[in-house]
């Protein structure tokens, strides 16, 4: 059988282009009392480049964190790569890319070691080759000795996405991947996450650099206080032709964050 990739580059793409890659169910998650995702149901097809927004504490990465394994649900379902999350996680983590909100490479290793390390449990080939090639990609060629705890915040995010790409995954989920990264090695990534669609892998981003996010998403959801605002196109969701995606964000998020004030109030009285 054909990997993702082959399949696509040998033009034998139509069972890769139609099928959800990632499918929530009514997916929600709740800590205590706190509400941090409402139900939503949502679909990603292959070949998409799906983007999630929302300010800080919107439920983005509790979303993320549900659909990788690292969570389990209060409600509802996931299933990725047509794999049920809550019922087998382990399988779902060895067969995807993911780079998380604001961690960091284990501060004991040096750059190289941890990449060996991700590419010996990814049970990766040529794991020298692999680890240099990622090294010299990210201009790191001379840091691959140094103690991660010794890189720069820039330096540490640079490993963080070559450990998310060094096997190559059909599917990447991506948590603020940009933060820290200096505008020559945000615009290489960013060709690499479209060269990465273009060749029928698929990806799941949430940023917070809505400019990037624009010129990258194919589709996306704006999200508050863990329920979806919208979701769409983003001619779907513009009210005129040059309403930007930072224009539609601060529309609905600045309803939501009215509507919410105004039933605070209602509550008090």
């Amino acid at each position: 059988m054909l990997s993702w990739k082959e399949a696509s580059q040998s033009g034998q793409v139509s069972n890769f282009l139609v099928e959800n890659l990632v499918e929530a169910n009514g997916l929600a998650k709740r800590f205590g009392d706190f509400v941090a995702l409402q139900p939503l149901d949502v679909k990603v097809q292959a070949g998409e480049f799906f983007g999630v927004f929302g300010p800080n504490g919107a439920g983005k990465s509790t979303f993320i964190r549900l659909l990788t394994g690292q969570l389990k649900p209060s409600a509802g379902s996931a299933n990725v790569l047509g794999i049920n999350v809550e019922n087998q996680p382990r399988l779902v983590k060895a067969n995807i890319g993911i780079v998380p909100e604001s961690e960091s490479p284990p501060s004991y290793l040096t750059a190289a070691e941890f990449l060996e390390f991700v590419a010996r449990l990814r049970k990766i080939d040529e794991i020298n080759e692999k680890v240099n090639y990622w090294l010299d990609w990210f201009g790191m060629t001379d840091k691959g000795g140094t103690l991660c705890k010794d890189l720069s915040k820039g330096q540490r995010q640079k490993v963080m996405l070559a450990s998310a790409f060094i096997h190559e995954p059909r599917l990447l989920f991506l948590d603020e991947p940009f933060v820290n990264l200096d505008p020559i090695y945000q615009r290489k990534c960013r060709e690499l996450l479209l060269d990465h669609i273009s060749n029928g892998g698929t990806i799941f981003l949430c940023s917070h650099i809505l400019e990037i996010a624009e010129r990258l998403c194919t589709r996306v959801a704006v999200i508050d206080h863990g329920r979806v605002l919208a979701a769409g196109k983003l001619d779907e969701l513009r009210n005129s032709k040059n309403e930007t995606l930072e224009d539609i964000f601060i529309r609905l998020v600045g309803k939501s964050i009215d509507e919410i004030e105004a039933e605070n109030i209602t509550e008090e009285e």
